[in-house]
C-alpha cells in the first residue's frame, strides 16, 4: 500500500509535539478544579486550536511526513504535507507505515482519492462534513485505515440518513455495500427501511438496481408496505424484463408472489396479457391453479384440503382501502381521540363483499395499572399523584361486531407511523399486535409527542395508517 521514498526529516518532531503540548494543556485547564472560586470560570480556546491545526494542515514548511495519492485513472499524484504525530494518534495503520518512512505513496480509487483532502482534514480537525454519495469512499477510507471514530460516524450518518431524497437513491446501494463490508446493523436497518417503503423504491431509479439476492430476500417477507399484491407483480415483471436472469433465478422470483391476495380478474388478466408469466407460466401453473382454488371454494372448505398456514395465503401490509385505513391525529398530546373503519373479511374472493367494522382508540397520556394513583399508607385519604410525563401514548384495536363469519379467522394487526424527511412522508415506524391482543404494547413507547419538532410529528400531527391483516386457520385435515 505504501513504499519509501524519502527521508526523514531532523526536526520531524518539533511543531507536531508542539500543537500536542498545547492540546494537553488546553485539556487540563479545562479539567482544572476552581469550584471553590466564587468567580471560577472555565477559559475554553478548543476552537482556536481547532483553528491552528487547520492551519498547520496547510503550513507545509513544518510537515515531517508526505502523502502523494495515486490513482490508476492519472499519472498525476495528490500531495499531501502532513505531521505523523498527528496522522499516528488517529490512525493505527499510520502509525506503523510511517515508523520507518516519511514519504508514502498510497494507491486510491478515483472515488476515495477525490475525497483524500476531507479524510486527512478530519485527522486534524475530528470533523467532516459529506454527502449522500461521498458516504461509501469515506466509510471506505476509514476501513482502510482504521479511523475507527470516522467509520462509526458515517455509519450512524448512513442510518440516519434512509430517507433523505437523491436523485438516482443510494439505499439500494448503501445495503448492496453493508453485504460487502459485513456490517449487519446497516445491512438490516436498509432492508428495513426498503421493506416499509416498498412502494416508493418500486417507482424509482434505484429499483432496477436491487441484486437477485436483495430481491428474493424482500418477496420473503411479509411486511412489505405496497399498495397491493398486482403492484409487486408489476415491479417484479418489470425488473425481470430489464435484468434478464437465468431462467431458474426468473421462477424463483415469480414463485414468491403471492397470487392467491391477487383478485381473479386480475390474475386473468395476467395470463392474458404478461409476456413474463407466459414465458414462465409452466413454472407458476400450480400456485396460479391453487390461487384460482382459493377464490373459488370457502375458506373453510378450502382450509379441509389445502394448509393455508403458510406465506403464500399471508397478506402483506397493503394500503389499499379494503385493508385498513389512515388516521391523522391532530394534536396528539391534547386528549384521546377514536376513530371508526371497515376492512374485507378475508383474501378470498368468497370474502370479499363481507366487512368487518373496527374501533381505534388512541390515548397520549395513558398509564400503566404500576404508575395509576393509589392511596397513601402515610397519610389517610391520600392520593400519590401522577404525573404526566410518566403516562405514555396507547391505540387499541377492536372489532365493532361479532360474526359466525370469523370462524377460522384470525386478525394481524399492524400500525404505520409516517414521518416526513426530506420534504417526503415515508414509514420510519411500524408496530405490530399480536394476533391474540388488541394493542401493540410498545405502541411510541419512546415517543415525545409535547414537543411540536418531534420526528413523530407532522405539522403537529401524527400520520398513522392501520392495516388488519386477516389469516385463515386449517381447521380440518382430510387425508388425500
Amino acid at each position: 500500500m505504501a513504499r519509501l521514498t524519502g527521508t526523514r526529516p531532523a526536526r520531524r518532531w518539533g511543531c507536531a509535539a508542539a500543537f500536542l503540548l498545547l492540546l494537553l494543556t488546553v485539556q487540563a485547564a479545562q479539567k482544572a478544579d476552581l469550584s471553590g472560586e466564587a468567580t471560577a470560570a472555565t477559559i475554553n480556546h478548543s476552537l482556536t486550536l481547532l483553528q491552528r491545526l487547520q492551519e498547520l494542515l496547510h503550513n507545509s514548511n513544518s510537515s515531517d511526513s508526505v502523502l502523494r495519492v495515486r490513482t490508476a485513472a492519472s499519472d498525476e499524484a495528490k500531495v499531501f504535507h502532513t505531521h505523523q504525530l498527528l496522522l499516528s494518534l488517529q490512525s493505527e495503520v499510520f502509525e506503523s507505515l510511517l515508523r520507518n518512512q516519511s514519504v508514502l505513496t498510497l494507491h486510491e480509487q478515483p472515488e476515495t482519492a477525490a475525497l483524500f483532502e476531507k479524510f486527512i482534514r478530519y485527522l486534524y480537525c475530528g470533523g467532516v462534513s459529506i454527502l449522500l454519495h461521498q458516504a461509501i469512499p469515506m466509510h471506505q477510507l476509514a476501513s482502510k485505515y482504521r479511523v475507527w471514530g470516522l467509520q462509526r460516524g458515517v455509519t450512524e450518518y448512513m442510518k440516519s440518513h434512509l430517507a433523505s431524497e437523491s436523485s438516482q437513491g443510494h439505499v439500494v446501494g448503501w445495503y448492496h455495500y453493508a453485504v460487502r463490508i459485513g456490517d449487519a446493523a446497516l445491512q438490516e436497518s436498509c432492508l428495513q427501511f426498503l421493506a416499509w417503503n416498498l412502494s416508493a423504491v418500486l417507482s424509482s431509479a434505484e429499483w432496477g438496481s436491487v441484486s437477485v439476492e436483495l430481491l428474493l430476500l424482500l418477496l420473503e417477507r411479509s411486511d412489505l408496505v405496497l399498495h397491493s399484491e398486482l403492484e409487486l407483480y408489476t415491479a417484479v415483471e418489470g425488473w425481470l424484463g430489464r435484468r434478464q436472469p437465468e431462467p431458474a433465478v426468473a421462477e424463483r422470483v415469480l414463485r414468491a408472489i403471492r397470487y392467491p391476495m391477487i383478485p381473479p380478474s386480475q390474475l386473468f388478466r395476467l395470463q392474458a396479457q404478461s409476456a413474463v408469466l407466459a414465458r414462465h407460466h409452466g413454472a407458476v401453473q400450480d400456485l396460479l391453479f391453487q390461487a384460482f382454488q382459493f377464490h373459488a371454494a370457502s375458506p373453510l372448505h378450502f382450509a379441509k384440503y389445502f394448509d393455508v398456514n403458510c406465506s403464500m395465503f399471508l397478506p402483506r401490509n397493503y394500503l389499499a382501502p379494503s385493508w385498513g385505513s389512515q388516521w391523522v391525529i391532530n394534536n396528539p398530546a391534547r386528549d384521546d381521540r377514536s376513530t371508526s373503519f371497515q376492512t374485507q373479511l378475508g383474501p378470498s374472493s368468497h370474502d370479499a363483499g363481507k366487512r368487518v367494522t373496527w374501533n381505534a382508540l388512541f390515548s397520549p397520556r395513558w398509564l400503566p395499572v404500576s404508575l395509576r394513583p393509589v392511596y397513601s399508607d402515610t397519610v389517610p385519604g391520600a392520593v400519590q399523584p401522577a404525573r404526566i410525563e410518566d403516562g405514555r401514548p396507547r391505540l387499541v384495536v377492536t372489532p365493532a361486531m361479532s360474526s359466525p363469519d370469523f370462524a377460522g379467522v384470525s386478525f394481524q394487526k399492524t400500525v404505520l407511523v409516517g414521518v416526513r424527511q426530506q420534504g417526503r412522508v415515508l414509514v420510519k415506524h411500524a408496530y405490530s399486535f399480536h394476533q391474540s391482543s388488541d394493542e401493540a404494547p410498545d405502541f411510541l413507547a419512546h415517543a415525545d409527542l409535547q414537543k411540536r419538532a418531534s420526528e413523530y410529528l407532522i405539522d403537529n400531527s401524527l400520520h398513522l395508517h392501520i392495516i388488519v391483516k386477516p389469516v385463515y386457520h386449517s381447521l380440518i385435515k382430510v387425508k388425500k
